[in-house]
């Protein structure tokens, strides 16, 4: 078992930030495109009405004209108040030199308004229909038309609410893109805390486990050393019971091994001292039983099969896996929740199961994103030798815990 390897955040490339200037200047020329567009194809309908041919007869001007203003939205992110005043005052300009323009500077004084409240702080924002008013009066009174086709106040009535709704569109589009960073920079920080936990969690557990296993291999070796210190003795006057000594060394090695091969990678913190009062198993579990139906909840254990000799380890994993989720049961199923533990013992395999009938926290909403202690824990003690975890609800109610750990074969207390 290995370290657990802290999650690095995902790297940003330069192409990345490429990718969103590439898009916002795709953006901008669509728009320039677009008016010259509209403006080339609005300028034969003006000059074709005889009433008001007369005030624009500069038909190549307003080509000309109308694709450089047009051209002024590419500023519009950057100097949004710049580049709605030279619309509204070019537009003016374009009339008194007998140039249609507005196909392009109408849609695009909108444009440019929406920008100022898009990109803009509110103060500064809201100077932009203050200014677009201004403008436009101006450019009423400096008008070469000597009469309007419509009164003047449906006009400017018309004109105002299309400025204020384009203004309103732009703060509605900011606070969007606000609420949105806010929202990803709060999940990432979500995700660095929740990895940052998980990491503890798994360090602690390690470290518990740690301890745990060299206990039982401190065990062993001490046994190992008891019995070679009798070989030693009886070796001249009792050679057989001798050869048994040197047997049973021989067994407790190969199983000391084992608990040795587990144990690497897994941390122990040095400050801790290590428990050294006995360590439950399989046998224990009866006496658990009997201590969580204390307690008041309804708890039934079954085992089925023929119990073999664990390892100390396995044999202490299965105890705290049982454990834990019964513990669980008591903290989060309910008052009048009721659990069943089952031990299904086969020829290679162990099969736990602890289920419930609860509907607490525990047992609806319990989610991956959000691991306990203690089924962190319960999965990296299976995963120690070799097993699997399953966790979840039930499909009648309730949470069920299942783990599948293999036997090794000879294994022996």
């Amino acid at each position: 078992m290995t370290n657990p390897t802290p999650q690095r955040p995902s790297p940003t490339y330069p192409w990345d930030r490429w990718r969103q200037v590439s898009r916002a200047r795709i953006t901008d020329v669509l728009i320039v495109l677009v008016l010259i567009a509209l403006n080339t194809s609005l300028l034969p309908l003006a000059l074709d009405d005889p009433e008001i041919a007369h005030y624009w007869p500069n038909r190549v001007g307003g080509l000309a004209a109308g694709a450089a203003l047009a051209l002024v939205l590419l500023i519009r992110r950057y100097h949004p108040m710049l580049a709605m005043s030279v619309l509204i005052l070019g537009g003016v300009g374009a009339d008194n030199a007998q140039m249609f323009v507005w196909g392009s500077a109408t849609p695009g004084i909108g444009v440019a308004v929406y920008s100022t409240s898009r990109y803009l702080e509110l103060r500064r924002a809201l100077f932009g229909p203050v200014l677009g008013v201004v403008l436009y009066l101006v450019a009423l009174w400096l008008t070469p038309m000597d009469s309007l086709t419509i009164p003047l106040w449906i006009d400017f009535a018309f004109y105002l609410s299309c400025l204020v709704a384009v203004w309103w569109l732009g703060r509605l589009v900011r606070m969007r893109v606000y609420d949105m960073r806010e929202l990803k920079a709060r999940a990432e920080r979500l995700e660095r805390a929740r990895d940052a936990h998980t990491r503890a969690v798994l360090a602690e557990e390690r470290s518990r486990i740690a301890r745990e296993l060299h206990d039982v291999v401190a065990h062993h070796i001490s046994v190992m050393t008891v019995q070679a210190t009798a070989g030693q003795r009886i070796i001249e006057r009792s050679p057989d019971r001798a050869r048994q000594a040197l047997l049973d060394i021989e067994e407790t090695g190969r199983l000391a091994l084992s608990e040795m091969r587990r144990i690497v990678g897994v941390l122990r913190t040095p400050q801790d001292e290590a428990d050294r009062s006995p360590r439950p198993g399989v046998d224990g579990l009866r006496d658990l039983v009997r201590q969580m139906r204390e307690t008041g909840m309804e708890v039934e254990l079954r085992i089925d099969g023929e119990v073999p000799d664990l390892a100390p380890g396995l044999d202490l994993t299965l105890y705290r896996v049982v454990q834990e989720s019964l513990t669980n049961v008591l903290k989060h199923a309910g008052e009048q929740a009721a659990a069943t533990v089952t031990l299904v013992f086969e020829r290679r395999t162990v099969t736990v199961t602890v289920a419930d009938d609860g509907t607490g926290p525990a047992a609806d909403r319990r989610t991956a994103d959000e691991p306990g202690h203690g089924l962190v824990g319960m999965r990296e003690r299976v995963g120690l030798y070799g097993g699997d975890l399953d966790t979840g609800p039930r499909p009648d109610g309730g949470f069920e815990v299942r783990a599948r750990v293999p036997v090794e074969a000879g294994s022996g207390r």
